[in-house]
């Protein structure tokens, strides 16, 4: 019978990443000097995430997938998605501006023959004071107003900048230009994709003085021009109840902010649950399976599950990820 899952989270190295993803989280990732992303639950070819606990353990993601289907991700996910776990969780440390990017949707990447798009979420689970991240334009654009501001190295001034805190959450949909600024600490929720278009690098070089690879033409097509009026997601949480910060069609992402004993019935949902623990501590049981869940950890529960108990400590704050 499956149960909760938990799983050794992948690392890696970045040229703008930083210590929090140890010192705030407590996921060790020696030896890396600086680690930009911990991949919490990866179906990815080739850093897929590996079950540490009950009869599973040492086994990846993608092989559970591969034995369990419709009672691991539900019935219409499995038939959408046999081969590879559809969602993608990771924590991002950014000591330093990443690079101006930009990801494909769906049918730009069945084209170009590399899997699925990629739209995400971000939310913020640490920032420094002044901190910041871009997200889309902030005034209307097109593509040769777009490659005059490129071609000058001005970009950056027809960029929407938002001031981040803790507990801000931002929709990232596939074509939106965006990068995250020093001082952030993040979850992030996308597809499963590894696929990103990288527009400027802002000019710098790795030890060896080499910069990275840029990929103006293959960006230029996969980006959304169209304006936004808002790119933050205001919301206002209760406790004990299901607040959705986005819901799209390829997840939805609920945050719980329980204070008592709650239980979470999942028969009709037809869809896997993952939870992230991005704030305090909590008992997760279901059936005769109980597990802590703590800052820095995910849980995925099987599609199979029709039932959980959540017994929260003070403060306790969880993001519920599912396939509607």
């Amino acid at each position: 019978m499956l149960y909760p899952l938990k799983f050794k989270p992948v690392f890696k190295e970045k040229i703008w990443g930083g210590q929090k993803i140890l010192t705030s989280l407590g996921l060790d990732f020696a030896p890396l000097p600086n680690c930009g992303e911990a991949w919490a639950l990866s179906g990815v070819s080739g850093f897929e995430t590996i079950v540490t606990n009950g009869f599973l353990e040492g086994n990846e993601l993608n092989e559970i997938l591969e034995i369990y289907m419709d009672d691991l991700v539900g019935e219409k996910v499995f038939q959408q998605h046999p081969k590879e776990f559809p969602i993608l969780i990771k924590f991002i440390d950014a000591n330093d501006y990443l690079s101006i990017q930009v990801h494909p949707d769906d049918m730009l990447a069945a084209r170009r023959d590399i899997g699925s798009g990629k739209s995400e979420m971000w939310y913020i689970l640490d920032a420094d004071p002044g901190a910041e991240l871009i997200t889309g334009f902030n005034r209307k654009m097109n593509e040769a107003t777009y490659l005059e501001f490129l071609n000058q190295k001005r970009l950056k001034e027809a960029l929407n900048v938002e001031k981040v805190k803790k507990g801000d959450v931002f929709f990232i949909p596939s074509g939106r230009v965006h990068a995250l600024g020093p001082g952030i600490l993040l979850a992030e929720i996308q597809q499963t994709s590894d696929t990103t278009y990288r527009i400027y690098d802002w000019d710098r070089v790795d030890s060896e003085g080499k910069s990275r690879e840029l990929h103006t033409d293959l960006a230029l097509e996969a980006i959304d021009f169209s304006p936004v009026d808002t790119y933050r997601t205001n919301y206002k949480s209760l406790p004990n109840k299901p607040t959705t910060l986005v819901e799209c069609v390829y997840f939805t992402t609920n945050l719980l902010e329980p204070d008592r004993e709650i239980r979470k019935d999942y028969s009709a949902l037809d869809s896997f649950v993952i939870y992230i623990c991005v704030e305090g501590k909590a008992e997760i049981r279901a059936d005769e399976n109980s597990l802590t869940l703590t800052q820095g950890e995910v849980i995925l529960l099987p599609a199979i599950i029709p039932e959980v108990i959540i017994l929260p400590e003070p403060d306790i704050k969880i993001l519920e990820i599912y396939i509607p």
